[in-house]
């Protein structure tokens, strides 16, 4: 680390505790004098900021556990085992700022447990909750190992890879329960929901493409990983992420448009005013861009290429998730909805904290540096 690296690490540093102290202090208020003090959410518009970004989107850009624990150890591709557990890492931190975000929004947070025992078999919001507890369990025993190194405590360390194999399969599962069920909340909202968005796939959709934005945000994530903390990760691995992208993305198109000439709402992609610009932003920009970069072999061969190809993705995504559950749903007759400065300064100190906690886990524990797991 040069002496201009160490100089402003510790800026970085008290920049994110400054706006995790902010959040702390917003969280604060929030709980002392309600929901209303500190957002302009409604009963005409009760989705916002924080189910758009903090749940829809914190959801999929965490997709890179599942996608890479499946890969490595279902699938046997041992080549990328050294992203392995950076990828478990921002998944597992991603869920808990979910967690965190909708103790935040619930009207209600103390009830929060009430889905533990009061169960609706019926309801996709149901199996959204025991799937975020579950998988978020997952998650942390499946990263437990970099801690168990850390105090150096081998027997837990056994345990962990000796159930190994039946973890990343139960992960695997809940995630795409997971993940294909934020899709199917949004079926119950026929009337709200634009048509250029609505249809009754969705949770096929919501699923192909968090498994594409698993790929790009891994290499978004070790992409810059590397850069902060000199962790060196070969590029022929993060290219042959970037080379399966466009299989996954393609299919992913191929459903989609698929499903709007099937239906005969073709004409809908040029008739609905600004809708039809963000669907088109959100296909060309976030799904056929992609697809044609991350197609050519000097795109893939290049670091910075292939870094800014897999933000186009990641912002794709984003813009995918914000069309379907606030800028596309219809709210109430005549009530508009902006997000008050607390609302962004609550999601801003969530993703610092987990900004901070990534890099205290990359300084104190073994993240880019460890041996070989031993499944079975």
């Amino acid at each position: 680390m040069t002496t201009a690296q160490r100089r402003q690490l510790p800026i970085g540093t008290a920049i994110l505790g400054v706006l995790i102290l902010i959040g702390l202090i917003v969280a604060g208020y929030r709980y002392a004098n309600g929901i209303g003090a500190i957002s302009n959410l409604s009963d005409g518009r009760p989705w916002g900021l924080w189910i758009s970004f903090d749940l829809y989107c914190g959801v999929a850009l965490a997709a890179g556990g599942f996608v890479l624990a499946a890969t490595v150890y279902l699938f046997h591709l041992k080549k990328y085992y050294p992203i392995i557990r950076s990828a478990i890492l921002t998944a597992f931190l991603g869920y808990l700022l979910v967690v965190f975000a909708l103790l935040v929004d619930l009207g209600q947070p103390w009830r929060i447990w009430h889905a533990l025992i009061y169960w609706n078999l019926h309801s996709p919001l149901f199996e959204v909750a025991w799937c975020v507890m579950l998988y978020t369990a997952v998650l942390a025993l499946e990263f437990s190992p970099a801690v168990f190194e850390r105090l150096n405590l081998q027997i837990p360390i056994r345990i962990i890879r000796r159930i190994q194999i039946p973890l990343v399969v139960t992960g695997v599962v809940l995630s795409t329960m997971h993940q294909s069920s934020l899709g199917s909340m949004l079926l119950m909202m026929p009337d709200k929901l634009n048509r250029l968005w609505y249809t009754p796939i969705l949770p096929i959709l919501f699923l192909l493409s968090a498994i594409s934005v698993g790929l790009a945000m891994t290499i978004v994530e070790s992409s810059l990983s590397s850069r902060s903390f000199g962790h060196h990760v070969h590029l022929d691995i993060l290219a042959g992420l970037g080379r399966a992208i466009p299989y996954v993305l393609g299919l992913y198109l191929v459903v989609k448009l698929g499903d709007v000439l099937i239906a005969g709402e073709i004409g809908l992609i040029f008739s609905q005013g600004v809708h039809s610009v963000l669907w088109l932003v959100e296909v060309l920009g976030g799904v056929v861009a992609p697809i044609i970069l991350f197609s050519l072999p000097r795109v893939r061969q290049s670091p910075r290429a292939l870094f800014w190809s897999a933000v186009i993705v990641v912002l794709g995504l984003v813009l995918n998730r914000f069309n379907v559950s606030w800028l596309s749903l219809a709210g109430r007759p005549g009530i508009g909805y902006a997000p008050h400065w607390m609302e962004f300064a609550i999601t801003v100190g969530l993703l610092s904290g987990g900004i901070m906690v990534f890099m205290l886990a990359n300084r104190y524990l073994s993240i880019a540096h460890h041996a070989p797991a031993e499944s079975g």
